[in-house]
């Protein structure tokens, strides 16, 4: 044998380039490298792209300054499967980055990376793709091409991946198209809800959280609830809240729920498999805050329904709400007492809860420092006390009242109105609203009732009208300033608002005072205006003027010249004459600070001693021993139950309030006695003895057409005696009351110092008169300086044949011959009516 050779190598052609081994430490030169012809250096490039733009977002902005996502979008459509993996899984990464988003949508690639989503692509495509259309799905246009591009139907099939990275990035993007209310249809039609309640079976709890807030928006539309229960998700939901492995989301899963139950035949669903139950069990029994306020929330939304509420009602529902309130967690609190308060809406709820003892805790939390529980507290005891006196009374024995007066304070509205509710239901009870005035609740209304929220005002308005009822709380509403922000709403351009004002304005109008002040303030003027508009015009405001008006006579007979038989002129009524429309009334106290001027006098009827105004009154602290005084003889249901001993913080929580109420009163007792003295009108002692005289002679006469007879003859002889018709123009009364004018110093001057009257001079006094000696009569005015009384007769008994009933009216002549009685419908009257 020969010896063996070595073969040499054979030389490469001259037309190849011998491998070259390259390493940069540059983005830039990577970047470039994507310009490759080449697959394999494009695969190289990619790997180091991808790690590079995984570290931080500075990374990705760069990349996308070097145009990498341009030479990216090339590649994701390369018909080599590894250059599409690595480009996408790249595109994946940068396109969480808002710049980089905005640059894709620009290149418009969503239809290409959508085409990437289909089976006979890699787990890894199929990862990087839905990452990347679930960043794309943050802005609203990408969400309409993605589904215009039909991507919904690849990313629900994707949700059954066995991958679950590809599952949490489909599912991921399916939550952020959900937003858009058209997907929601979508996603119906394209059958995507069986694949989301299959993925709550997934091992993986981000997966579980993400099919749970898909079906939470989903669930939004109630066709898809429809679909819902049809696929029995009801029952699979309520398994998957029993389970306690998946405490940590049973949350959204509750917010599902909570939209399902929104419907009658949801609630009946799992009522009738035994699913509400458990989950009523499961809400009391969990010790995860959140789990209890969503399940809370859940009950509120669903039991705004009226049906709902009944099927929650059989279920004791109340019975949990009221456990769940005993938590230590402010929300939890917060959504149990708003469940609470939107059951207490039907008033079978209103009495099961006071009967487990719902009332005491609901009234304790008024008194919590979190805004929110207290305002859904006082909203629940709201409904609680509406129409149900014996819950009233519960609320005033766990010391719900001097909570309920402090709330008035408050910062947030709806606790505004709702303590203003709670306090206004509790004034239907006597004792309850004798008790609560005692606290001082007028004061504290006056805050409210200059709120700018329209639900405080009409809340606060409506209770003033319940508490001001008596002389004592409108001289304390006088005082202490509150009748200005009451007027001021009745110049709200919201109806209710005028409604409420205007009622309060008819209750606290009764009293004359009050009525007196009203009308300084311009109270008379604005219910005028009111009256007279055809849009704010309304049946309380009329009631309101006409209220305004029989309380302070002198007004009405300016406005209208007319005062009826019921119409009793007392002291301090004064005659101004015809007041215009467009013309202001005044007050006497405001007419006795004008110059004397040559103008009609005002007519003064004031008999009464200048010093009988009463002592202010003002309100006084309430202890236990009067309070118990007055309530003694009814006791709440709890209370019958057995009490316990007070404890040490149940102590300091009375001592606190305690000191508060007395804070409060105190304030107002300060604001009170700053208030100026009322005026006092000039004494009369002259009427006083026309008075006396008439009770004497006039008012022991067996008939009533002797008393008018004698008392139109005493006051014909008073003003001047009798005037022929021709001589009227001659009778000079004038000069007589210039001369008063000039004495008194005064345009005011009182009736009995007028010794020469005329026709209304006469027709006023004879109408005092016989008010004073209840003689019924009217008073009118007519033109020029006429004035006459009309008095109801029945005939004489001279012809017993003819009937003597009904009576028929008479015009009492008090000027030409004193103490005749005219008929109102003869000529006579009417030559006595006019000149």
């Amino acid at each position: 044998m020969g010896k063996k050779v070595k073969k040499e190598a054979e030389p490469p052609a001259n037309d190849v380039f011998d491998p070259l081994s390259v390493e940069s430490k540059q983005a830039q030169t990577v970047v470039l490298m994507l310009d490759s012809p080449e697959d394999d250096i494009i695969i190289k490039a990619c790997e180091a792209l991808y790690k590079f733009a995984e570290k931080c977002e500075e990374n990705r902005s760069l990349l996308l300054e070097l145009g990498c996502v341009e030479r990216l979008l090339r590649h994701v459509t390369s018909e080599e499967k590894t250059v599409r993996r690595n480009s996408v899984m790249v595109l994946g990464v940068m396109s969480t980055h808002p710049d980089v988003r905005r640059a894709m949508r620009m290149h418009e690639c969503l239809p290409e990376v959508i085409k990437l989503l289909s089976p006979e692509e890699e787990t890894l495509v199929h990862e990087f793709s839905c990452l990347c259309l679930a960043s794309m799905a943050h802005e609203y246009t990408s969400k309409v091409q993605i589904l215009a591009s039909d991507g919904l139907t690849p990313l629900i099939g994707l949700l059954s991946d066995p991958d679950p990275d590809v599952t949490k990035n489909a599912a991921e993007a399916v939550l952020l198209l959900l937003e858009d209310y058209q997907c929601r249809i979508a996603i119906r039609n394209a059958q995507g809800l069986e694949p989301l309640l299959e993925l709550l079976k997934s091992d993986y709890p981000v997966i579980q959280k993400l099919a749970l807030k898909c079906l939470t928006v989903s669930t939004q539309d109630p066709d898809n609830r429809e679909a819902l229960r049809e696929l029995e998700g009801m029952e699979r939901l309520v398994e998957f809240v029993g389970n306690k492995a998946f405490e940590d989301i049973h949350v959204h899963a509750l917010l599902v729920l909570s939209n399902c139950l929104e419907d009658v035949e949801s609630l009946e669903l799992i009522q009738s498999t035994g699913g509400l139950q458990k989950l009523l069990s499961f809400a009391t029994e969990s010790t995860v805050p959140e789990v209890q306020t969503n399940a809370a929330k859940a009950i509120a939304r669903a039991a705004k329904n009226a049906e709902n509420c009944k099927i929650f009602h059989e279920q004791e529902g109340e019975r949990t709400l009221i456990a769940l309130l005993e938590s230590d967690s402010h929300e939890v609190q917060a959504a149990t007492a708003q469940a609470l308060a939107t059951m207490a809406e039907t008033a079978m709820s209103r009495s099961v809860i006071a009967e487990y003892d719902g009332i005491a805790p609901l009234t304790k939390l008024l008194g919590s420092e979190n805004p929110d529980v207290a305002e859904n507290s006082s909203l629940a005891l709201a409904n609680l006390t509406s129409g149900q006196t014996q819950n009233c009374i519960e609320v005033n024995d766990k010391n719900g009242t001097e909570y309920l007066i402090g709330l008035l304070g408050s910062s947030r509205e709806g606790t505004q109105a709702n303590a203003a509710q709670v306090l206004t239901n509790m004034a239907a009870d006597e004792i309850l609203r004798s008790d609560i005035q005692r606290r001082g609740i007028v004061g504290a209304l006056i805050d409210p009732l200059s709120s700018n929220n329209t639900t405080v005002q009409t809340k606060a308005a409506i209770a003033l009208a319940a508490f001001v009822c008596d002389g004592e709380t409108r001289e304390q509403l006088r005082g202490l300033g509150g009748l200005p922000p009451l007027l001021k709403l009745l110049n709200s351009g919201n109806q209710e608002v005028r409604r409420a004002a205007s009622w309060a304005v008819v209750i606290c109008a009764s009293d004359p005072q009050t009525a007196t002040e009203l009308c300084k303030l311009g109270g008379l003027d604005v219910l005028k205006e009111i009256q007279q508009s055809s849009t704010r015009q309304n049946s309380f405001s009329d009631a309101a003027l006409e209220r305004l008006l029989d309380s302070m006579l002198s007004a009405k007979y300016s406005l209208t010249g007319h005062l009826s038989a019921t119409d009793v002129i007392g002291d301090g009524f004064y005659d101004v004459g015809k007041v215009r429309p467009d013309e202001r009334f005044l007050t006497l106290e405001e007419l006795s600070k004008l110059d004397i001027n040559q103008k009609r006098p005002v007519i003064l009827v004031n008999c009464g001693m200048t010093n009988s105004r009463s002592p202010t009154v003002t309100p006084t602290p309430t202890t236990v021993s009067e309070t118990d005084s007055k309530t003694n003889m009814r006791a709440s249901k709890s209370s019958l139950k057995g009490g316990k001993r007070e404890s040490k913080r149940e102590r300091e929580d009375r001592e606190l309030r305690e000191r508060l109420e007395a804070e409060r009163l105190a304030e107002q007792q300060t604001v009170m006695s700053q208030q100026h003295a009322p005026y006092e009108p000039p004494y009369d002692a002259t009427l006083e003895e026309y008075v006396s005289a008439v009770r004497e002679e006039v008012q022991p006469l067996p008939t009533t057409k002797e008393q008018v007879v004698r008392l139109a003859q005493f006051v014909g002889q008073k003003m001047g005696g009798a005037v022929e018709r021709g001589q009227l123009s001659t009778f000079s009364y004038e000069l007589s009351i210039s001369q008063l004018k000039f004495e008194l110093q005064s345009n005011i001057i009182p009736i009995g110092r007028i010794d020469r009257g005329i026709h209304y001079h006469r027709a006023l006094l004879f109408k005092v008169l016989a008010d004073r000696i209840g003689l019924s009569c009217t008073l009118t005015r007519g033109e020029y300086n006429r004035a006459w009384n009309e008095v109801m007769l029945t005939d004489d008994a001279d012809n017993p044949e003819l009937p003597r009933f009904p009576p028929k009216p008479f015009v009492v002549d008090l000027m030409h011959r004193p103490g005749d009685l005219l008929s109102s419908k003869s000529s006579e009257a009417a030559s006595y009516q006019k000149i």
